[in-house]
């Protein structure tokens, strides 16, 4: 398969490369699970809570800081995908969109919710993925419950549990 193109910036300290490697095989997880079989780009910028704050204020008029943040290059439904015909002529990848991850929320809700950074990350890197795949959860009936099975199944294949 050919390879994926994943940036991966961290704009806070204490971001190292095996952290940014353990999203990009998040990432590359999800894409194969969902099967994306073509090559694709999805841009991942890791922040803290006040520049994730600014962000959802000004893309989302939604004036408070956020776990993560998708922009999806597409307007797609679940399970459907965009195709080679879609990639970018002069890197041939797939542009999915980005992902805007917060940091200080990961810790926040790790500990709240009782498991570890490790896994809220996954989580959170997953559920973006998802986004960015057309996946929603705006009402709390069956779209919410289909990306949960999607996220858990997804975590599942990671050897991620609860």
């Amino acid at each position: 398969m050919k390879r994926h193109y994943i940036p991966v910036t961290a704009a806070v300290p204490g971001v190292g490369d095996s952290q940014k490697a353990f999203i990009r095989k998040v990432i590359r997880t999800a894409l194969s699970a969902q099967g994306v079989d073509f090559p694709c780009e999805v841009d991942v910028l890791v922040t803290n809570d006040e520049e994730i704050h600014a962000l959802n204020r000004e893309a989302r008029q939604v004036d408070r800081a956020t776990d993560v943040l998708s922009f999806p290059a597409f307007d797609l439904q679940p399970g459907e995908l965009p195709g080679p015909e879609d990639a970018d002529p002069g890197t041939g990848l797939v542009p999915l969109g980005d992902m805007m991850i917060s940091m200080e929320h990961v810790a926040a809700q790790a500990k709240e919710y009782g498991h570890s950074n490790r896994r809220e990350l996954a989580y959170l890197t997953v559920h973006s993925v998802l986004h960015l795949l057309g996946y929603d959860h705006l009402d709390e009936g069956p779209m919410k419950r289909q990306m949960r099975e999607r996220e858990e199944a997804i975590l599942g294949e990671l050897g991620i549990a609860r």
